[in-house]
């Protein structure tokens, strides 16, 4: 594997960890309206990343099933929605300004769910960013290593806000600055993981790459919509997170023509 992949996939990695570093310069916690600009931020990225890095080269990797390049975007989609439906539903996970933990009944501490809401929705970013170097990888496809490495930067992009709203937050709750930097790091080390698992069978996958990159973007999606939309938008109404949302999804736009 040579240093560009490793450099990569190690990206959206350093974005995480230098938001979480966030808790040792600053010395309030972030208020409830910067923390839903920054997840509406986020979720703009992701999903301007989930068409433009994914959705639509998937059905550009499918273009000789003509009319029906479609099916595996579809499909792939579908696999991903359902697959973090699942790992939602098996893993005991607590979102941020929530009580109620969900998943299974867990004798697991708060901060230890807190950072498992996180690192739950990482994993289809680390394995967004695998599928699409192992595109690149196998020279079979049209994905160029500007086009992955702007979904790298894309995602560490939004990975800095979360690494702060993850970090900062446990801060406020009387977890010791140090250890809250420890916390808001692991929650991004499944990413590079679930990256390089990905190219580590990036041969058996490249005949299935339209049906993976679509199933990248139908996690991320289920992340959007089920946990960083209704984040944005909860208290009293404002419309900033709308505004970032708009921010983000047309960096990430932006990023990925300019760099694809």
């Amino acid at each position: 594997m040579n240093l560009e992949i490793i450099k990569g996939i190690m990206i959206p990695f350093v974005g995480t960890s230098l938001g979480a570093a966030c808790v040792l310069f600053m010395k309030k916690n972030l208020n409830r309206m910067v923390q839903r600009a920054l997840t509406g931020f986020a979720a703009g990225v992701m999903v301007a990343a989930s068409i433009w890095s994914l959705l639509i080269p998937a059905m550009e990797q499918a273009e000789n099933m003509g009319r029906l390049s479609f099916i595996p975007a579809v499909a792939g989609f579908w696999f991903g929605v359902l697959f973090l439906l699942l790992l939602d539903t098996i893993i005991p996970h607590l979102h941020m300004n929530s009580s109620k933990p969900e998943g299974p009944k867990s004798s697991l501490r708060r901060t230890t769910m807190l950072v498992l809401a996180v690192a739950l929705h990482n994993i289809p970013e680390g394995m967004a960013v695998g599928v699409v170097y192992a595109g690149w990888i196998s020279g079979e496809t049209e994905i160029t290593m500007m086009g992955a490495l702007a979904l790298s930067i894309g995602i560490a992009i939004q990975n800095f806000p979360e690494g702060a709203i993850i970090s900062m937050p446990l801060c406020s709750e009387g977890v010791p600055k140090f250890k809250a930097l420890i916390y808001g790091v692991l929650s991004g080390v499944v990413e590079p993981m679930a990256a390089l698992l990905t190219i580590a069978v990036s041969e058996l996958i490249i005949p299935l790459l339209p049906y993976l990159l679509s199933f990248a973007a139908g996690a991320m999606i289920y992340v959007v919509v089920e946990e960083l939309i209704p984040e944005m938008s909860e208290g009293k109404h404002s419309n900033i997170g709308t505004i970032m949302f708009t921010f983000g999804f047309t960096l990430m736009m932006a990023l990925d023509v300019a760099l694809g």
